[in-house]
């Protein structure tokens, strides 16, 4: 696991030649990526959520597009269309924004519903359907979308079918201050530097080879009867209406093993578990309106979950 470790980590040190200060962020955004999911980023605006997206991208040298999500796009500019030509007598497809290795869906909760939805079988299946014809979408492929959580006007909140497609649901935060002097000095200069200066560490080619890598960490029995638990403890919780999905345990299972590989191991502990179970289920949770009413958050709900499932012992059994 030395090669995929050293390969994780030229793509994270290569991000943060754009982004100081927030090399957790990072290091989850990659670990979304060679673990075939998708990221949505929720923070003020300002914080780098956009730059990261594109750094990612640069540092993959990638195919990438960027939907600005607005009350009147369509599902069509997302997905794509049929358009008649004149010239063959045929309709030919046009693909739309999501026909690309990462795609940056920019303040997706401007987007009505019926729009959020074109996402869905993209997301989930990495293909589209236009007039029952299916088109395959390249391989990697990831979506990372943005939203700005205090701007609720003229917004339209994702449902819990979206959110669970979602492999991880992240905050930027505000850089402390070191970084942010490092980010005056580096970016406010007479030159900034620019994301089309970054150079590709690596190729699609290599990310789906560690992501075939991280397929084939060892998960021991125990530590899936871990996963399993964990998951029916969110389902009985008192405070939560919903709790995770299997859909959920999947994708912990399979970020646990991303983070288990990237930091050279051959299996996963019950540490990349509880590492990662913050980012992976805290948004698929849905609180009773009287747990909401008093204050209580999924945070809150998930630290009481961990607590409470014993843990393996050892590598997980």
């Amino acid at each position: 696991m030395s090669t995929f470790a050293d390969g994780f980590e030229a793509i994270v040190d290569n991000v943060e030649r754009m982004i100081q200060g927030k090399t957790g962020a990072i290091r989850l955004a990659v670990l979304s990526l060679v673990a075939e999911g998708h990221l949505l980023i929720e923070d003020v605006p300002g914080v780098g959520k956009t730059s990261l997206a594109k750094a990612l991208a640069a540092s993959l040298g990638c195919a990438w597009q960027r939907i600005q999500f607005t009350p009147d796009l369509l599902p069509s500019d997302v997905t794509g269309v049929n358009v008649y030509s004149r010239a063959t007598g045929s309709f030919e497809f046009r693909p739309g924004g999501v026909f690309a290795n990462i795609v940056l869906g920019d303040e997706i909760n401007r987007a009505s519903p019926k729009t959020q939805s074109a996402l869905l079988e993209a997301m989930q299946e990495r293909q589209v359907t236009i007039d029952a014809s299916t088109y395959a979408l390249p391989t990697p492929f990831m979506v990372i979308a943005t939203q700005n959580p205090v701007e609720h006007e003229g917004t339209y909140p994702l449902p819990e079918s979206q959110l669970d497609r979602f492999l991880m649901r992240i905050a930027m935060g505000y850089p402390d201050r070191a970084a942010e002097i490092d980010m005056l000095d580096l970016h406010g200069g007479p030159e900034p530097v620019t994301v089309e200066e970054l150079e590709p560490v690596t190729s699609t080619g290599r990310v789906v080879a560690m992501t075939e890598a991280a397929r084939a960490v060892h998960v021991a029995p125990g530590l899936r009867g871990y996963l399993v638990d964990l998951a029916e403890a969110t389902r009985r919780h008192p405070g939560l209406a919903l709790g995770v999905s299997p859909r959920a345990t999947l994708a912990l299972q399979g970020a646990a093993r991303a983070r288990a590989a990237s930091l050279g191991r051959g299996y996963v502990v019950p540490d990349d578990v509880k590492a990662l179970a913050g980012p992976v289920l805290e948004h698929r949770l849905v609180l009773t309106p009287e747990a909401a009413i008093a204050g209580v958050t999924g945070a809150d709900v998930l630290a009481e979950v961990l607590d409470a499932v014993a843990v393996p012992a050892g590598r997980g059994g």
